[in-house]
């Protein structure tokens, strides 16, 4: 089976669910394991065989059936106070009408790793119409793709899905009823199976009936959470294009880990977990190629430059993702295809000032000396002056092509060969297609004659509303000045909230003199 890893929910504050569920998938679990496979039919705490068969070997994006797990959950340190009475009355009502009902998902993870769950959800043998027929006229049918009850308790609002109402909706693993060797299976480990084969992750795979304390793993749940992974179920490729609000999702949240100040650490804790293998491959395998004989990261040009966007953003100041895609972009493009650091320098000075008459002026005065980068950067300076912006010019139809990296699957594959320890690939991109145009508007003109480009802002400052939306002129501006303070050095910067929002020109020809580089 393919071994992916997921990205949770993610924010700027550290309370945010996306750090506690990173810290939950870190967690170990210092439970034991009681019993594997168990054979017998009919009992509602073991399950496995019928008549002892063997079993077939593993199918890549299947299920192993020898793998199936049984945990006693009192191993793990649950008790029956850990389930709130709430839960436990809705769990006793389906089952005095006959009914089946397991705790599913986040809350039995939330219960292996010593965590207060936020919710708890319920899955049963029983139809919704049964539910709200025979359990409690209270519950209350939502959804059309994916139909669930809410029943409203005295304390909290419990979720119930059916195993039934799942078959019917879900049509992802219709491979899986044709799987002959299960046929000598118990009929509620059939049942389980098939539902936790439906699931996104395996740490959200797992089944809990506190009657009989049995938590029912088919996915190897547990055991990835021993590993401090988040492992897709079936490959991700497949998870991920059944599930059309995925992509959608997966933007918004690393948005809230890049965009808000804290693009670097962020960075740094997915690649921790093996996440940015899945989200951002190029750049983990750029990252580990670094890292060889190093125990810092800190040095590399990629970790200064979401380092110096992270000082110009926060929690309050957030930018729009095309920044921090664009500055990926960048730095992708010099990855593939390094350059003079002059040609770097003009490069952002133009985004910065916005015309070639400044980027020149720039140039010409004394800023500070480049800061060298390996693999980046090429040593030392041959660029003349004379040639330099046909040298500039290529550099931003480098980058114009980089952005295919994070939108083409074609591009990234073969951006990844150039590394020999490359991730295993996955078949995801981050960038629609609309995203990818709006990204390729930030380059616009900076390709072709020079001469005539006019990027300019007219005024001082940052515009942070300006930045949260996405405007290509504001984005092209702080784009600059992140990688002017990443080669030079950290210049002086103010912001348009800390000084007066003054509509200046951004050079004084009269006198030879220049704006600040500022935020």
């Amino acid at each position: 089976m393919t071994t992916l890893r997921r990205l949770a929910g993610s924010s700027p504050s550290p309370s945010h669910p996306l750090l506690s569920r990173l810290r939950s998938a870190a967690a170990s679990l210092l439970a034991r394991e009681y019993g594997t496979e168990k054979k017998g039919r009919g009992t509602k705490k073991e399950g496995g065989r019928r008549n002892g068969g063997s079993s077939s070997a593993p199918r890549p994006g299947f299920v192993d059936p020898s793998s199936w797990r049984y945990f006693d959950s009192r191993a793990f340190g649950i008790s029956d106070g850990d389930i709130p009475k709430d839960a436990w009355s809705v769990l006793t009502k389906i089952r005095r009408q006959g009914f089946d009902a397991y705790l599913v998902g986040g809350c039995v993870r939330d219960l292996l790793l010593k965590r207060v769950p936020k919710d708890f959800d319920v899955i049963t043998t029983a139809s919704l119409q049964q539910l709200k027929q025979k359990v409690s006229r209270r519950c209350m049918i939502i959804g059309k793709r994916f139909p669930i009850c809410l029943l409203r308790m005295r304390h909290s609002v419990i979720e119930i899905s059916s195993f039934s109402t799942a078959g019917d909706f879900v049509n992802r693993s219709e491979d899986v009823d044709l799987l002959e060797e299960l046929n000598d299976y118990d009929d509620q480990d059939i049942l389980r199976w098939k539902n936790s084969m439906r699931r996104d992750f395996t740490i959200n795979g797992l089944f809990f009936n506190p009657v009989n304390y049995t938590i029912y793993d088919y996915v190897n749940g547990v055991r990835d959470m021993r590993k401090n992974k988040v492992c897709t179920v079936i490959p991700a490729h497949v998870s991920f294009m059944e599930d059309p609000g995925f992509y959608a999702r997966l933007m918004m949240e690393m948005n809230y880990m890049l965009s808000y100040g804290a693009a670097e650490s962020s960075v740094r804790l997915l690649r921790k977990y093996g996440l940015l293998d899945i989200l951002l491959p190029f750049q983990a395998a750029y990252l580990s190629d670094q890292m060889k004989g190093k125990s810092s990261d800190s040095d590399l040009m990629l970790m200064k430059l979401l380092a110096n966007l992270d000082k110009l953003l926060s929690a309050d100041r957030p930018c729009n993702c095309s920044l921090w895609l664009a500055l990926l972009a960048f730095h992708s493009a010099l990855v593939n295809s390094p350059q003079d650091a002059q040609v770097i320098r003009a490069f952002a000075a133009l985004l910065y000032f916005g015309t070639w008459e400044s980027t020149i002026e720039f140039l010409e005065e004394d800023v500070g000396a480049h800061v060298p980068f390996v693999p980046e950067t090429l040593a030392p300076s041959q660029t003349k002056m004379d040639n330099i912006m046909e040298q500039t010019s290529h550099l931003a139809s480098l980058v114009k092509s980089s952005v295919n990296t994070l939108s083409n699957l074609d591009a990234l594959q073969q951006s990844l060969a150039r590394f020999a320890d490359a991730p295993q690939f996955s078949g995801v991109v981050l960038v629609s297609n609309n995203e990818r145009s709006r990204l390729l508007r930030i380059f616009d003109g900076l390709d072709s004659d020079l001469t005539s480009y006019d990027g300019g802002r007219g005024m001082y400052g940052i515009d942070h509303m300006l930045l949260k939306d996405g405007h290509p002129a504001e984005v092209r501006f702080v784009l600059g000045k992140v990688i002017l303070d990443t080669i030079i050095g950290e210049l002086p910067c103010e912001s348009t909230e800390d000084a007066a929002l003054t509509t200046k020109p951004v050079s004084n020809h009269a006198d030879g003199s220049h704006a600040p580089l500022i935020t």
